[in-house]
């Protein structure tokens, strides 16, 4: 009996220091050290929040850059890949309508060469960024579709090159660019 009472005491203890007493200071530090980055990165637009730096969303429209394609539709919870492999038939299908897409949308000729972050979703669903290669090959449909004259062109050429992020410590990935950012900063575009 003495075995169970300690052991059921150490369980209560361990509970309230991992379970409360941990998260609480833990939060509590972030939110004093990392405030943006504790409150979920969230980026406003007229004091309204339009998405997260971290999180990556759909653009549907040719006026903006598009995001890379989402196995879960950019929800949060769950977040996830198809779990599809290459040798699945759907799999090849989806990749197939989406380099048709790219290249109908983008106006690009079918011997150009896709990056793969264009047709294949990211490991969780959510990735908010695309390459530079990318961008680079939507920047004509963004810039046709809203119109642009040649000054607005190189203004949406300087936003491409403010926009892109080396690589993680200049060493892990590639160059990148957030599109959600990248697209807010296009509307401002006079």
């Amino acid at each position: 009996m003495k075995t169970i009472i300690i052991s059921i005491k150490i369980f209560l203890i361990f509970t309230i220091l991992t379970g409360f007493v941990y998260p609480i200071a833990v939060t509590g530090i972030s939110r004093i050290f990392f405030p943006e980055k504790s409150a979920g990165s969230l980026i406003y637009k007229n004091n309204i929040a339009v998405g997260s730096s971290l999180i990556g969303q759909s653009f549907d429209t040719a006026i903006y850059f598009s995001s890379r394609p989402s196995a879960v539709n950019y929800k949060p919870l769950p977040s996830g890949g198809s779990n599809l492999g290459m040798t699945s038939e759907n799999l090849r299908n989806t990749v197939k309508e989406r380099i048709d897409h790219f290249l109908k949308i983008n106006k690009i000729d079918s011997s150009a060469n896709i990056p793969s972050e264009m047709i294949y979703a990211s490991g969780s669903g959510l990735d908010p960024h695309i390459s530079l290669k990318s961008a680079l090959l939507q920047q004509d449909r963004v810039a046709s579709s809203r119109n642009f004259s040649d000054i607005q062109r190189k203004q949406l050429s300087e936003l491409i090159k403010k926009h892109t992020e080396p690589p993680q410590f200049n060493l892990l990935g590639e160059t990148r660019i957030n599109v959600l950012l990248l697209n807010l900063d296009v509307d401002k575009i006079k």
